[in-house]
């Protein structure tokens, strides 16, 4: 249950906790894996599904925003038009981002007749990160099935750490992965949640920071010289998917998403000139009608003064995600004898 690190004194935040301290937590959202890890193939997808009604035809508000746009994703022009996503969401890794698609598209069809008949096209959304160190990338092992299998077993709890997409993610020079929080805020007698999903492979050791601390200068300090100087280019990624029930617009949210920056800056990052940064936010509160209900869509959203509350939730739900995506790791060894060591063994 997010953040694995309580038992070393680190405190994430302010805000309480949602139940699993997941993204699941938002009700209706469900994540899924498919792991591969055999050797030197350490890789796999994860799927989140934004509810579990019929997506295509009761859209989900949403909005993107690209902190630093070195990574290859499909769907997000159509999000920053329309302001809506219709299919669920898959990560990988960079080179399996049209296989995923495929997948996607599949899916899509075989639950929408008029998809590509009676109505337009579907946007799918893939995000990918780079596990080519620890993962054979080159062998594009992730199959169509491996992203369907994915989105079968979407539930309300999932796994973290290396599994799915994350299984051969490295983060802050250490064994990445998938990390997930939540927090729960009120407003106007009502309790609202914000939860986050994270796919971490960016960052250098001496940067990590952890509820303020410096843990990766100590951790740094311990190292080798030598291996410690070749951890210190920022060449990675990190994919934040946040979502909420609270009523907000589609401008509303992309606010929000740009608060994912003060999030993993909190933990230490400076989006360094290679690492893609790339942060997806909705809300399951607003659906949109594929079809035109012949009268004009009521959208209920917070007032502006009011979303300091949500902004603090998203920035400690992306910070802990991070965090927990390193705690739920394990120590990995992959591709050409590559390894990463998990913060776990090393704290």
């Amino acid at each position: 249950m997010g953040i694995a690190g309580n038992e070393w004194g680190f405190q994430v935040g302010t805000l309480p906790k949602g139940a699993r301290d997941k993204i699941s937590d938002v009700p209706g959202v469900t994540v899924g894996h498919c792991t591969l890890a055999d050797g030197v193939v350490q890789t796999g997808v994860t799927a989140l599904l934004p509810h579990q009604g019929d997506i295509f035809h009761e859209k989900v508000l949403a909005a993107s925003y690209v902190i630093n746009g070195f990574g290859k994703t499909t769907g997000l022009v159509q999000i920053d038009e329309l302001g809506t996503l219709e299919t669920p969401i898959l990560f990988t890794n960079t080179l399996s981002v049209g296989t995923a698609q495929t997948a996607l598209v599949k899916y899509m069809l075989e639950r929408n007749a008029d998809i590509g008949c009676d109505t337009g096209t579907v946007n799918p959304m893939v995000f990918e990160c780079n596990d080519g160190h620890l993962n054979d990338i080159r062998g594009l092992h992730v199959t169509e099935q491996n992203a369907l299998d994915a989105l079968a077993n979407a539930a309300d709890d999932f796994e973290e750490g290396a599994v799915g997409a994350g299984s051969g993610m490295s983060c802050y020079s250490l064994k990445g992965g998938i990390g997930s929080a939540s927090r729960v805020f009120e407003l106007y007698g009502n309790k609202y949640t914000v939860g986050a999903l994270l796919l971490t492979n960016f960052g250098t050791l001496r940067d990590l920071t952890i509820g303020g601390e410096r843990v990766g200068e100590r951790l740094y300090q311990k190292k080798e010289a030598e291996k410690a100087a070749a951890e210190q280019q920022d060449k990675g990624s990190v994919i934040i998917i946040i979502a909420t029930d609270a009523p907000v617009s589609a401008r509303q949210l992309q606010r929000v998403a740009r608060r994912a920056q003060s999030g993993i800056a909190r933990t230490g990052s400076i989006s360094g000139n290679g690492s893609g940064e790339i942060a997806l936010a909705f809300t399951t509160a607003n659906r949109i009608p594929h079809y035109s209900p012949k009268k004009p869509i009521a959208v209920d959203v917070l007032f502006e003064d009011d979303m300091d509350l949500m902004f603090r939730a998203a920035i400690e739900c992306v910070e802990e995600s991070v965090i927990s995506s390193l705690t739920h790791a394990e120590h990995t060894k992959g591709f050409r004898g590559h390894e990463k060591e998990c913060l776990a063994e090393l704290l």
